[in-house]
């Protein structure tokens, strides 16, 4: 096994840069005159710590001196070099991945990891490496259990034996990571296990692409990037490697310098761009979105300062010199001066238990209108809020894990996703909701634009949007917010004292997209219920994100293609909020409520520009100790 290489010297101050290479040009390596003209385009705006070489996928395999060779020439560059596998026997068929019930297939993957680890001392698997075989071998082998038990069963066991068994054996030295992709709701139906696998493998890999929300066929929305960094760090503390991001339905170079920064802000200490190819494609004017022509407040891509020393006199540019590296190396660079300034990140906890679904990724639909979002994969007892979504039926004491919180003197907000799922279980019954409070969601809908806030105070939307209607006992719980028709309401927040603590019922439109369509009071009381543990807020349209640290420090992003006002409001005392990129320092005032009593809160308003994100840092009276979040 050849040496480590020394780190690269051009490395980024706060985390490393990888580039993943697929099997089909790793054999293409071997010629060392393209490999050189390449890897240049890459390196010439990109400093890169890391390459990852894979050996297989669609069943072609790098032979032995090609990976010598490519591996050979990184080293010599002071890069890293890493093996990759991506187990599908024909990606471009619905992503067809070997079956696991058939002797030949597995004999194969066997090989592969046996191959992958000769050649590496780490290997990382590419997101493949679940089943979608629904074969006569594979029915029968099911026989009465569901998929998703099946197939569980079926892939830790092919961990074990054919890909970290095999692979040690040939290499004791070998770390097998495995990289998993982006839609972690639905992973156990596939048979990625992360109650199991986290802990067997040598460490994880987060799959941070988002790409288009709306382009896209998966349709994730932008924050999901960042959440779902948070979340598999939860699942092995200190053993996710990184974040790893693709071109894919990249409409403007915005949407992919996006993903970068959530990604970092999340404090992924690596980043993989996927791939060696994808890296020589060429930027062209449509890339360029048109918001860029507003004004800017805060940090973003400026794509015009980007490619302008590549222009010509007439205004184009050379295919060859303008090309994804420009945006990823502008990108990083940008994101890695402010980085030092931030702690660890901090939010509200959201309890999804292993293999749960309900709501799908209903938290980054909520990480969009700037409540952060920590998933984690066990019922958070020492927060003071908790959030939980229809994912916590799966959890069969989750009442009594919410009794316990409340009677603690704790908040539990629940969905009213998740309090439809409990609902209805008789007196006496164990894990009855109603024990809490008694209401219902009911199958009715209403379409709502109006809401009252409290007694008084009506603000209007811009558009309608549909909701379940809640029943409820009057005096028993208390009506927060309430959607109007005409001379009724229909509860939005509701609130439920039991014991000492609050259980809070939020209502969930049929489509998450209309959350957005909230009005910013609306949105600023679900935050202020939500958020109650963190000392800082921003009240903001939807979708414009907020990223919290420990070190009274945190970040505004938004995804609007128009510059936002926002107010940013800071519990107790502080002199001040700090633009902690341009020094600028914002002034506040004392917020006081309705009967004009002060709150203990001081607001700031200022503004961020379209698809920017600005980094501030609430400046605190001398001699105060206080953290954001504390």
């Amino acid at each position: 096994m050849m040496p480590s290489s020394s780190p690269n010297p051009k490395s980024y101050r706060h985390f490393n840069v990888a580039i993943y290479t697929r099997v089909y040009e790793v054999m293409e390596m071997g010629d060392l005159a393209r490999l050189e003209a390449t890897f240049e385009v890459i390196q010439r705006h990109i400093n890169v710590d890391k390459i990852y070489l894979e050996t297989h996928r669609d069943t072609l395999i790098a032979d032995d001196t090609t990976l010598q060779v490519a591996r050979s020439f990184f080293e010599a560059r002071g890069i890293a070099v890493a093996g990759g596998i991506t187990y599908t026997v024909n990606e471009r068929n619905r992503f067809e991945t070997y079956c696991y019930t058939r002797t030949d297939h597995r004999q194969k993957v066997r090989e592969i990891a046996e191959h992958t680890a000769r050649h590496f001392d780490e290997m990382i698997l590419d997101d493949f490496f679940f089943t979608n075989c629904k074969c006569p071998t594979c029915i029968k082998a099911k026989g009465d259990c569901s998929w998703t038990d099946y197939r569980l069963q079926l892939m830790l066991a092919a961990a074990q034996e054919l890909v970290l068994g095999p692979a040690k054996a040939v290499n004791p030295a070998v770390k097998v990571i495995i990289k998993y992709p982006n839609w972690y709701e639905h992973f156990q139906g596939l048979g990625f296990d992360l109650a199991e696998e986290p802990a067997l493998f040598d460490g994880l890999y987060t799959g941070t692409e988002t790409r288009d929300p709306v382009l896209s066929n998966q349709h994730l929305q932008p924050y999901h990037g960042y959440l779902i960094f948070r979340y598999f760090e939860a699942l092995k503390p200190g053993g996710n490697g990184g974040g790893w991001v693709d071109t894919g339905g990249m409409a403007t170079v915005d949407r992919y310098a996006e993903q970068l920064w959530l990604t970092l802000f999340a404090k992924a200490p690596e980043i993989t761009l996927f791939d060696f190819r994808q890296m020589q494609w060429p930027i062209r004017l449509e890339h360029r979105a048109p918001w860029q022509d507003a004004p800017r407040t805060g940090q973003g891509l400026d794509f015009d300062a980007m490619i302008a020393p590549f222009q010509q006199a007439d205004g184009t540019w050379s295919p060859e010199a303008v090309t994804v590296p420009l945006v990823a190396g502008t990108a990083l660079a940008q994101v890695d001066g402010v980085l030092g300034e931030l702690g660890e990140p901090l939010g509200v906890k959201s309890y999804k238990p292993f293999h749960s679904t309900g709501e799908d990724f209903l938290q980054s639909y909520l990480g969009m209108l700037g409540i952060p979002v920590e998933l984690v994969p066990a019922f958070p007892d020492t927060a003071e809020t908790v959030l939980l979504t229809e994912q916590a039926r799966q959890d069969s004491a989750i009442v009594t894990r919410i009794k316990t919180h409340l009677l603690a003197g704790n908040n539990v907000v629940v969905t009213s996703g998740l309090y439809r799922a409990l609902q209805g279980k008789p007196p006496g019954a164990a894990n009855r909701i109603e024990d809490i409070v008694e209401l219902e969601v009911t199958e009715c809908k209403v379409r709502v634009r109006e809401y009252l806030m409290g007694w008084r105070e009506r603000v209007e939307a811009k558009a309608e949007i549909l909701i379940p209607h809640v029943r409820y006992l009057t005096n028993d719980s208390w009506e927060l917010v309430s959607g109007l028709t005409n001379t009724t309401g229909h509860p939005v927040l509701h609130d439920a004292d039991y014991g000492r603590g609050h259980l809070y019922v939020l209502t969930i439109p049929d489509n998450f997209d209309d959350l957005y369509c909230f009005p910013e009071a609306v949105l600023s009381r679900i935050r202020a219920v939500l958020m109650a543990d963190l000392d800082v807020r921003v009240d903001a349209p939807g979708q414009v994100a907020l990223f919290v640290y420990d070190n009274d420090t945190f970040i505004v992003e938004s995804f609007l293609p128009t510059p936002t006002v926002i107010t940013i409001v800071l519990r107790g005392t502080a002199d001040g909020v700090q633009d902690v990129v341009t020094g600028e320092t914002l002034t506040g005032t004392a917020v006081q409520d309705w009967r004009d009593q002060p709150t203990g809160e001081v607001s700031f308003q200022t503004q961020v520009g379209p698809r920017a994100y600005r980094v501030f840092r609430s400046v605190r009276p001398a001699g105060r100790d206080e953290r954001c979040g504390f």
